[in-house]
């Protein structure tokens, strides 16, 4: 499948099934989380894959939705501050743009393999940040649940704006 055939098919998925995610697919997936680019090559991120059943109920406490508790397995997506490399113009931090990139590639990966994510950042950040027992410096930035597809899960067409209204040649 091509990049652009890749990007048209990942969606948001929100209904799971049970069937696991293989430890293969999961490896694969985290690999090319590593392999993601970010500000001077500092990698100022951690990655916790959540699969056990009590860890799982207690992120679900973050984002109390009935279609996220469907997912077999969680990944949170963590920014670490202290690492995160700084613009020295106008000391802007790029954490944020990092852990956008690596957590796209998870969810590009996902969907090459098959499975389907969505991109939550609607939840309760300080609850995850208490739950994970994270240091002051690490942020937890987004929670991606991840597995298979349950039968009655189909996209909804993209909602794109125009490619004139987003793009300009000079």
């Amino acid at each position: 499948m091509t990049f652009k055939e890749l990007s048209q098919t990942r969606f948001s998925v929100r209904s799971y099934s049970n069937e696991p995610v293989s430890n293969k697919q999961l490896d694969y997936i985290m690999q090319c989380a590593q392999l993601a680019p970010s500000a001077v090559n500092f990698q100022p991120w951690h990655f916790y894959v959540i699969k056990t059943e009590e860890m799982k109920q207690k992120i679900q406490q973050c984002y109390n939705r009935d279609w996220f508790k469907t997912a077999p397995m969680y990944i949170v997506c963590t920014i670490l501050h202290n690492e995160a490399w700084v613009r020295k113009s106008d000391e802007k931090p790029h954490g944020n743009i990092d852990i956008a990139i690596a957590t796209e590639h998870i969810c590009l990966a996902a969907t090459e393999q098959g499975l389907g994510t969505c991109w939550v950042c609607n939840f309760d950040a300080a609850l995850c940040k208490e739950i994970l027992n994270l240091p002051q410096n690490e942020e937890p930035a987004v929670l991606i649940p991840i597995g298979h597809l349950a039968e009655d899960c189909t996209p909804a067409p993209k909602k794109r704006k125009d490619i004139n209204e987003i793009v300009s040649y000079l």
